[in-house]
């Protein structure tokens, strides 16, 4: 399925969407007849969605979605009268309603996420910030130090998990204290049990 994703600092496990609605209901793909051939290609971006592609549905309203499954109760109706023929990608279509519900959701996320100790926060914005900085500067010294990090971050990763595994925490409590999706958690708490 492809998404245009707004990303966030919880990855792709809530990565943000504009969805579509149709009847109701979200519909499948639209597909892109490019003659023949075994791969059709298809998407699932909101601006597919204008009833011109190969008879594809034409959207009545729009939502946020997230990756984790969520979906905004709020429809945003499209103004066909004002959009007239034009395509979906060259109408001005105002997308700050389901951006402003997809943060809302992250909120909700981040309260029950476990809170990083002050100054582990501020030392992880201060190695982003000069991560960037080198990266403009020295990219293989980039590289170098994000090799670095990602072996750290391994390493403590599965001693946290081991550490949770070992107290019979949930997969369920583990994902809210992540902000992740269960199945993820499960996977963490599973290879930390492989120690």
């Amino acid at each position: 399925m492809e998404w245009d994703w707004w990303t966030a600092e919880f990855g792709d496990a809530h990565a943000g969407a504009v969805g579509v609605l149709v009847d109701g209901g979200e519909p499948g793909p639209v597909y892109f007849d490019v003659g023949s051939g075994p791969n059709m290609p298809s998407t699932t971006h909101w601006s597919a969605y204008d009833g011109r592609r190969h008879r594809g549905p034409r959207a009545e309203a729009l939502r946020a979605v997230c990756a984790c499954g969520w979906r905004g109760a709020a429809e945003y109706l499209l103004d066909w009268a004002a959009i007239g023929d034009r395509p979906l990608y060259e109408a001005d279509v105002d997308l700050t309603g389901p951006l402003a519900d997809w943060n809302a959701h992250l909120s909700l996320v981040r309260d029950k996420a476990a809170p990083l100790p002050e100054p582990l926060a501020a030392l992880l914005v201060t190695v982003a910030e000069q991560l960037s900085a080198t990266a403009e500067d020295a990219p293989m010294a980039a590289l170098r130090a994000v090799g670095v990090l990602e072996r750290i971050a391994a390493g403590v990763g599965r001693e946290a998990a081991g550490a949770l595994a070992d107290d019979g925490v949930s997969a369920e409590t583990v994902a809210a204290g992540l902000g992740t999706t269960r199945s993820k958690a499960l996977v963490l708490l599973l290879t930390a049990q492989d120690r």
